[in-house]
């Protein structure tokens, strides 16, 4: 594998229509979601002007046409993931309604007074409130897993937190505060042991690294198109054909169903019972192309890319006085997060703004995750593909200059 180069990263940045003719600005917000290559925007745009006919329900020839695009796209997803069948992929609008979905259909299932979920320390709110939704429903308890000084899982509390009693582990791949890539293979194995079903939310990694759900063992997997270079309002859901069988719909409406009469409704088998209404089919045909541009870069490369730029940044930040990184694992993905002291985040993200810099500041989303570091608000910068050295150069300098500007006392923001 021939690993990218500065000249390969620059002929990948001319793909995104968002960076031309804005030298100055240096995107750092990609674990909030990714700019789109052309590719994208073109799938969609030929979509609508030459594709465009509702799926899965008509037999003129416009409509069959899209309908097999569209069953092609899923056998995509399904190789992209390496699931064992297309029947497995489940299109949602989002890994939140993924997660959702599970929660809610599986969740009604296999909870029951007295038995728990366990979700860890460092999840993001989509994978904490759908649990808690459930839990009180159905009178089961959720546990959480606590984490070292770095961020990682306390493997011996995992341990100890499994029990028969755990029906159901749902956790990040990569956390998107800390960026610890967590062990899900380990995971999945004592889970397993026990009877529980494992889920992975697979927001942060899907579009970064290889991602094999077979080899990690998990019985279901989620990730959002939108942060892996593709449109919104399309997610994925992977689950293990025997688990979405036995699962109830999560919604009801067309083309879920086989047969409706007022008495009583019979439903289509997955995935198609999971896809209520007049699916995302733009959306889909756009993930497409983004699954095809990963794959033309390679996430193997990607992963790698990202790890450079991850090493360098860590080390730039790291020599700054005062500024504290959230997350020091020795497993982390493209995301580095920090405060420094006398700067609020929101202060600094500001200054950095007005020079260009886009960064994410406040709670991210995982409010349970910063009270654990004893903050409110931190600073966070996550690189994709397009990222560069220089950029990091460039933004450090900035960071360095904000810093200085507040405690200096010659801004009040």
């Amino acid at each position: 594998m021939q690993s990218l180069e500065a000249k390969d990263i620059e002929a990948i940045r001319k793909q995104f229509p968002i960076f031309q003719g804005k030298e100055d600005f240096i995107y750092l917000d990609t674990a909030a979601t990714a700019h789109k290559p052309k590719c994208v925007m073109e799938a969609c745009e030929k979509c609508y002007a030459q594709q465009y006919a509702t799926v899965h329900r008509s037999v003129y020839g416009l409509a069959m046409e899209a309908t097999s695009t569209y069953e092609r796209v899923r056998q995509r997803v399904c190789a992209f993931l390496h699931a064992s069948s297309p029947e497995e992929i489940v299109f949602t609008k989002s890994t939140t309604e993924a997660i959702n979905l599970v929660a809610r259909s599986l969740g009604s299932t296999v909870l029951t007074p007295g038995s728990e979920v366990l979700i860890s320390l460092t999840e993001h709110h989509s994978n904490i409130v759908p649990w808690q939704w459930i839990c009180k429903e159905r009178g089961a308890e959720l546990k959480v897993i606590p984490i070292t000084s770095t961020g990682e899982l306390d493997r011996e509390a995992l341990e100890e937190l499994l029990t028969e009693r755990t029906k159901i582990v749902s956790i990040a791949h990569i956390a998107n505060t800390t960026g610890t890539v967590h062990p899900i293979e380990y995971i999945a194995k004592a889970a397993h042991k026990k009877g529980a079903v494992v889920l992975v939310d697979g927001a942060q990694s899907a579009s970064h690294m290889p991602v094999d759900v077979q080899k990690m063992g998990c019985d279901f997997f989620t990730f959002s198109g939108h942060k892996a270079y593709g449109p919104t309002g399309i997610g994925v859901l992977f689950g293990r054909l025997p688990l979405l069988k036995a699962m109830p719909p999560y919604q009801g409406g067309g083309d879920m169903i086989e047969e409706v009469t007022f008495e009583q409704s019979t439903f289509q088998p997955p995935p198609l019972r999971f896809e209520a209404g007049t699916p995302p089919i733009s959306q889909v045909f756009g993930l497409n192309a983004a699954i095809e541009f990963i794959e033309s870069v390679g996430r193997e490369r990607i992963a790698a890319w990202e790890n450079r730029l991850l090493q360098y940044a860590m080390q730039k930040l790291m020599k700054i006085p005062g500024l504290r990184i959230v997350g020091t694992s020795a497993h982390k993905g493209a995301i580095i997060s920090f405060t420094v002291e006398e700067a609020h985040p929101l202060d600094l993200a500001t200054l950095l703004d007005a020079k260009g810099v886009a960064l994410r500041s406040g709670h991210m989303c995982a409010q349970p995750t910063l009270q654990h570091f004893g903050l409110s608000s931190l600073l966070r910068v996550s690189f994709g593909i397009y990222n560069t050295l220089p950029e990091i150069d460039r933004f450090v300098f900035l960071l360095e200059q904000a810093i200085n500007v507040l405690k200096s006392g010659l801004i009040r923001v």
